[in-house]
């Protein structure tokens, strides 16, 4: 019999003392808890979306629990990812969120990957996991979860928040005739122009959503463990928090899908920095974070320009100076002909913007925008 030790005494106490709630549905039960504890799940971001994710997959008893994430945590991040407290500022997400789990439940094994997932590791790390949770909030982290899922024939849960409206869907899941579900392209073959997506940190996002759709994240992945009726699969749930309202789509199948269509033009991994942010054909001339590196490594003379806004600078910064995006106007003048510029933000979008606004009053063609933003800075650094 499954059994399990407290924290407070060696005692062996049979599992269904904790379960017993749960085991007692007829659609667990005692099998679907064995399946529970034999499952293994991957939690892709311990953010707002996987802290709640993660806090419910743990008491539910799965067996194997791997959280990838190379942040750290910040003040700012408190009042929706609830696993952090004020005294783990500044830690790694993936370690304070392993630790505490491991409290919670000793009987799941819990791994952290203190990494940002690319090219190089995901299929690594997805190889050790039946499913995946993306708790991620950039489209090419997410694009490429949804690629090398597809390559490895798992399926994942998609979840997503944006101020007061969350998604929820599965993708990728096995078909009962051996084929496999829609996927995220199906929905978004291509991420959508920069200046239609503002970031979070402008738009700002309800501080329980998150909670909301990621713990109907882990609700999903326990139906596809347990082999429950209701998977989201090909469907895609559409949550308003304001109205407490949600609606169901379809999701077709695209022929035109590039991953698994008729004709697919994607048969591995791509650069997803660039498939997100393509270089602008209307004069935004960019710098990749390798570049920035060696012109800060050369001491090469450059100036540099944050266009977010002030209490984002506070939490944290490349240095240089703050301009946020409806100021930039002012500054035409001071741009000297002998010295780039180079802009940021947190995903490169708004500083993309930055550089159109002053393009038709600047006459040098020295004005780049930082590839990615801050949050390619991040990746690479860590």
């Amino acid at each position: 019999m499954l059994c399990m030790k407290t924290a407070k005494s060696s005692q062996q106490i049979p599992a269904y003392s904790r379960y017993r709630r749960q085991t007692r549905l007829p659609e667990i039960g005692l099998e679907g808890q064995e399946k529970l504890r034999s499952a293994s799940v991957l939690v892709v971001g311990a953010g707002g979306l996987g802290c709640p994710a993660l806090l419910y997959l743990i008491a539910a008893g799965i067996g194997k629990i791997g959280i990838v994430d190379g942040d750290r945590v910040e003040l700012c991040n408190l009042h929706r990812q609830v696993l952090f407290s004020e005294k783990d500022v500044g830690e790694l997400k993936s370690e304070i969120a392993s630790r505490k789990l491991k409290n919670r439940n000793s009987d799941v094994k819990v791994t952290s990957h203190n990494f940002w997932l690319s090219n190089d590791n995901i299929m690594e790390t997805l190889a050790g996991y039946d499913i995946v949770i993306d708790g991620t909030d950039n489209f090419p982290t997410r694009y490429l979860i949804n690629d090398a899922c597809i390559f490895m024939e798992k399926p994942f849960v998609y979840g997503s928040v944006y101020r007061f409206e969350g998604q929820l869907s599965l993708f990728n899941d096995e078909q009962p005739d051996g084929t496999r579900g829609p996927n995220y392209r199906d929905l978004f073959p291509e991420p959508p122009p920069a200046e239609l997506v503002p970031d979070c940190s402008d738009a700002g996002v309800m501080g329980v959503l998150p909670g909301i759709i990621g713990t109907m994240q882990a609700n999903e992945v326990i139906k596809w463990i347990t082999g429950m009726d209701g998977l989201m699969n090909g469907r895609l749930l559409i949550f308003d928090a304001v109205q407490s309202e949600s609606q169901l789509v379809s999701i077709p199948k695209r022929i035109d899908n590039p991953v698994t269509g008729e004709n697919p033009s994607i048969t591995r991994l791509i650069d997803y920095e660039q498939f997100c942010n393509p270089a602008n054909g209307d004069g935004v001339d960019e710098i990749s974070t390798k570049e920035l590196k060696n012109w800060i490594k050369t001491g090469k003379d450059f100036r540099l320009i944050d266009v977010r806004q002030p209490e984002e600078f506070e939490v944290s910064h490349l240095g240089g100076e703050l301009i946020p995006l409806e100021q930039i106007d002012y500054i035409a003048e001071s741009i000297r002909s002998d010295q780039p510029v180079v802009f940021y933000c947190r995903t490169g979008r708004r500083s993309a913007e930055a550089i159109r606004k002053l393009n038709p009053h600047v006459k040098f063609n020295n004005l780049y925008n930082l590839k990615g933003g801050m949050e390619s800075w991040k990746r690479m650094s860590d």
